[in-house]
């Protein structure tokens, strides 16, 4: 792993120790670091399925541990706590603070062997827009491809909940100051401090000696736009320690700096034509057609985190069908594989089209698809209708709808099974070309076109 000189490690020791008196817990092995940096702390013991309310800290678990088959891909998933002294600053960039005490989680899942490493970390900022913390752009094609990736625990209403969750493992977190930063003014520098730990660490590395080629700072809806901020207030204020930025379902910065950006938008986060920033020598913007804020494949995946740690899942009853079935995941994936050649001083992300719109109305074919943007194969081959629209209660604003095509409407599209699989080895394999999507995640969509019914 390529590490500058480490500093020098006048530590805190005898604020450590009374932490440990206090809570009555062996901790995990500490990494020193002086008054200006970050300290780490870990593994955390315990892993999911273990009992969060039991008083050992050996028998408690990561708040939404994954389910996800690490351990046959190759992988471990462990909690590291991340304290140090950050500075705050408003959401106009001013600084309210300096050397603000603070001490949060970090999740990591990472390869066991520098063999299935792809040289990329991604140090997402956990969104906390339903009131906990949020792996929002984890996914299972991380592991296929290779990335590590990082959560971090940045902001007050994710730590709260943790805290409250299970007062045993997260009872000593607190990013507010002791009460005096409440609305977050010190989450941008806690974000970079996550950053520079894994860049520099002590005799605790969460990465486990792996060779890191980059690090990439990805953050979706919520935490987009804190990123935002970080971007174009803080950022110019700090050492920077990100490679690049992915800035998911959410906002974008408006200041042009060094680090290249990638922003990779749902239909439904497409609203008003007028605001796009124009791409660039360090920007690029993609727009999915028919892809919701929060559709299906992230709905599936925290349903039983939400009732094996929360107690149950939400019920929505929206105005349409809710839960588009496009996969946002595929393209944001292709995303990230273009952002790391982008830091290495490869090419840039290809450009793409954007959606269509007549005025501020977005332009619809005959079957009620969005035109334009990136057109996946579960757009441009449908067996549904999928948007980035609904309405309701709750959050199914962004849900988006799908509504499958009925058999006689399938049948006038697709005269046989072959028809429409052919259809979609096509429309993918023009994605591929494209470089919107992965050559493993068009094999995954034949895959599921081949087993299909549609033209039986």
């Amino acid at each position: 792993m390529v590490r500058p000189s480490r500093r020098s490690r006048a530590l805190r020791w005898a604020a450590l120790a009374a932490l440990a008196a206090a809570s009555l817990l062996v901790l995990p092995a500490v990494s020193p670091a002086d008054s200006h940096g970050p300290t780490l702390e870990g593994p955390i013991p315990g892993t999911a399925p273990g009992d969060r309310l039991s008083p050992v800290l050996g028998e408690t678990y990561p708040f939404f541990s994954t389910w996800h088959d690490l351990a046959g891909a190759g992988y471990v998933e462990e909690e590291y706590y991340l304290s140090g002294h950050a500075d705050a600053y408003s959401t106009a960039g001013a600084k309210t603070g300096t050397d603000v005490a603070y001490r949060t989680r970090l999740i990591v899942r990472r390869p066991v062997s520098q063999d299935d490493f792809n040289g990329t970390v991604l140090v997402e900022w956990q969104n906390v827009t339903a009131g906990y913390d949020l792996d929002a752009l984890w996914n299972p094609r991380h592991l296929r491809e290779g990335y590590v990736w990082i959560g971090v625990s940045a902001q007050r209403v994710g730590v709260d909940q943790l805290r409250g969750w299970s007062p045993t493992r997260y009872g000593s977190l607190d990013v507010t100051g002791a009460g005096a930063f409440t609305t977050d003014q010190l989450s941008y520098d806690i974000f970079a401090q996550a950053a520079q730990a894994l860049k520099t660490p002590g005799a605790v590395d969460p990465l486990a000696r792996l060779d890191v080629e980059r690090v990439l700072a990805i953050g979706a809806s919520q935490s987009a736009g804190r990123m935002t901020i970080y971007y174009n207030v803080v950022l110019p204020q700090e050492t920077p320690v990100f490679d690049g930025y992915g800035f998911i379902v959410g906002s974008a910065p408006t200041r042009v700096g060094p680090e290249p950006i990638i922003q990779v938008l749902s239909e439904t986060d497409v609203t008003n034509p007028a605001t796009r920033r124009p791409d660039s020598v360090v920007f690029r913007r993609w727009e999915v057609a028919g892809a919701a804020h929060s559709g299906f494949e992230g709905a599936e995946y925290r349903r039983p985190l939400q009732v094996r740690d929360l107690g149950a899942a939400p019920v929505y009853e929206c105005t349409n069908p809710h839960f588009s079935r496009v996969l946002l995941s595929q393209p944001i994936e292709a995303a990230y594989a273009h952002l790391a050649r982008w830091v290495d001083g490869g090419a840039p992300p290809p450009q793409a089209p954007y959606l269509q719109f007549d005025g501020l109305t977005k332009v619809r074919n005959a079957l009620g698809l969005a035109q334009g943007g990136i057109q996946l194969s579960q757009v441009s081959v449908p067996t549904a209708l999928n948007t980035g629209s609904n309405s309701g209660p709750s959050f199914c604003i962004l849900f988006g709808t799908h509504v499958p095509f009925g058999d006689a409407q399938l049948a006038s599209l697709y005269r046989n099974h072959g028809r429409y699989v052919s259809g979609v080895s096509n429309a993918d394999a023009a994605n591929v070309a494209a470089g919107y999507l992965l050559p493993a995640d068009a094999e995954e969509n034949q895959r599921e076109a081949a087993h299909s019914e549609v033209g039986k």
